[in-house]
Order: structure tokens, then sequence, then C-alpha cells
């Protein structure tokens, strides 16, 4: 089977790969550790570990267990003593604790949940991002970062760290390395600023592919098209072989509805310029309404098309 490597983080990352675990490829997803809000900020602050939040999510999304066990992960407290804290965040702080590092605790979650591929932590230290805005201020930890109205300038880690040595092992071995969607300055771009995770990427044979986000973000990524989100990460990476985007417009009702509540349009797909720039565009329609009403990725035909992408190109 092929190896593949994904980068990403939050939302966009977990519905990517609940299609993609049901591909026969091996995946290896390499997650931040920075995240500070919530359930998680606070085990982070109490008990000084790694940042657990993204992680949990993805083991949850992996997971190939019997429903109830994963509902139970998932319960999340309401007694405002326990914090709102969900249970998987609670047992893998618990591992951590036990077993000294957070990349054996879950390589231990994987096994529990039977799930196929590995997740990698960045590093096992505590950790921050740093945030310059446009109009010189410094705002300190992702969640203040995301929440901000400010403009993102650029984003910095608060101190240099040692990178899980899994990572590189990963990456010297994978036939397709890929950018989920997500926040692009704080789920993917955590990953390119550290120069050892940046170099090794570009040194790897391995094709490179992005999954375009469906719309913008506020502050992020405003009024950016799908090149522009390309020429942002080609900053840091040298080559990018291929972008799937969606290509499909969205019905007028629910754009309408993204843009005045949530200031987000959606991500125009511009083949020239894409073209220009190199990428072999892959265009179709993406998107679904999930349970909620809100639009999604379609995770299982996002995936097949990765996997068809996989087995043609490489």
């Amino acid at each position: 089977m092929k190896n593949v490597v994904v980068f990403g983080g939050g939302t966009g990352l977990s519905h990517l790969l609940l299609g993609l675990k049901l591909f026969p490829i091996n995946v290896t997803v390499i997650t931040g550790v920075a995240d500070n809000g919530r359930s998680t900020g606070i085990l982070k602050r109490e008990m000084n570990i790694p940042a657990v939040g993204d992680i949990g999510k993805v083991l949850i999304t992996m997971a190939n267990c019997d429903k109830d066990l994963v509902n139970l992960l998932s319960y999340r407290f309401d007694n405002p003593s326990l914090e709102n804290h969900p249970i998987r965040n609670l047992l893998l702080a618990a591992l951590v604790e036990q077993k000294g590092n957070l990349t054996e605790s879950i390589d231990f979650m994987c096994k529990l949940l039977n799930i196929k591929g590995r997740i990698l932590p960045i590093t096992e230290e505590q950790i921050e991002l740093v945030g310059k805005m446009t109009d010189g201020t410094i705002i300190y930890g992702e969640e203040e970062i995301t929440k901000s109205t400010k403009i993102i300038e650029s984003i910095k880690y608060n101190k240099d760290f040692v990178v899980n040595k899994e990572i590189f092992k990963a990456l010297k071995n994978a036939d397709l390395i890929i950018f989920s969607p997500g926040s692009l300055y704080t789920s993917i771009l955590p990953h390119l600023i550290v120069d050892s995770i940046k170099n090794a990427i570009n040194e790897s044979h391995a094709k490179k592919l992005y999954v375009a986000n469906l719309f913008t973000q506020p502050g992020e990524t405003d009024d950016f098209k799908v090149s522009d989100h390309l020429k942002i990460l080609l900053k840091y990476i040298n080559t990018i072989d291929c972008v799937i985007a969606n290509d499909k417009k969205i019905p007028i009702n629910t754009a309408r509805k993204y843009e005045t509540k949530e200031q987000k349009d959606p991500v125009k797909v511009d083949k020239n310029n894409i073209e220009k720039l190199g990428i072999k565009l892959i265009g179709d329609k993406l998107y679904h309404y999930s349970k909620d009403g809100t639009i999604k990725h379609n995770s299982l035909k996002t995936s097949y098309l990765i996997f068809s992408y996989l087995m043609d190109e490489v």
C-alpha cells in the first residue's frame, strides 16, 4: 500500500480523515499541539503537557471500533467542576502522566480504537503560537489568534523545540504528502514554519497535494482565491503538484448566510492562475450539507479523488 502523510488540524482535517481511512493506504497524520482553548488549554496549563485536543479529535475520526466506545470518548461532562472536559482529553492526559510521553500515549489509543495508521504530535513539548498582525500587534496563543479580528501577517512559536523524530521517518517513506483543508495560518503553516519539517518536506520525493478550503476565513484569507492559498504555501514548499478544489457554485442563500453571520465567502477557483503556477487542478463538487445545516467537505468524494490521483500519478 502507498504511504500518505497528512498535515493539518481542526475540523477540516477530521472531515478529510473520515474518508481517507476507508481506502487501502497507510496514513500517518501529523498534528499540532499548540491549541490553548477550552478543555485542552486547561489541561495544558494545569498538567504542563502538550495540547491534546486536536489529537483527540483525530483519534475519534480514525477509530474503527464499537460506536458506543467512540460516543463515550466524545462525552463531555456538564459538571462545572469538570470544566466541560471530554473523556478522550482526560484519558490522553492520564496516559501522558503514566507513560511519560504523548507519542506512546497516542499509540496506545490507536490500538484501543483499532486505528489503521499512525498519529504523530509535532513535539512532546508544551508550545504556543504567537501571531504578528498587520498593524504590529502581537497576539499570544492559538485561540486568541483565531478569535482576533485583526489581519494576520505572520506566525511563529514562542520557543525553539525538539521535533518528533518519527515525523522525518514518515516523510522519508511517503508517496504522497497532503495539506488538509483548515485554517491556513493556525492549522497548516504551524507545521511549515518549523525549518526541519519544511526541509524534510522539500527533500521528500513524494508528490505534494493541497485540498483547498471551501470558504475564506476572516483575518486570515479574506478575498483569497485558490491560487492565493497556494502562493502562501509555496513560500515554504518548493513544489505543490496538485490541488483539489470545489469548482461547483455554492447555493446563493447558503453563501449569503456565511457572508453575513461569519464574514466568509466561497473560495473561487481561478484556473488560469493555478495553471500559471504549474500546479495540476482537480475540480469537482466537493461540498455537502452536514446534519447541522453547515457546509463541509464531502469526505468520501474528496478522499476518492485523492486516492485516484495517488494511483494514477504516484
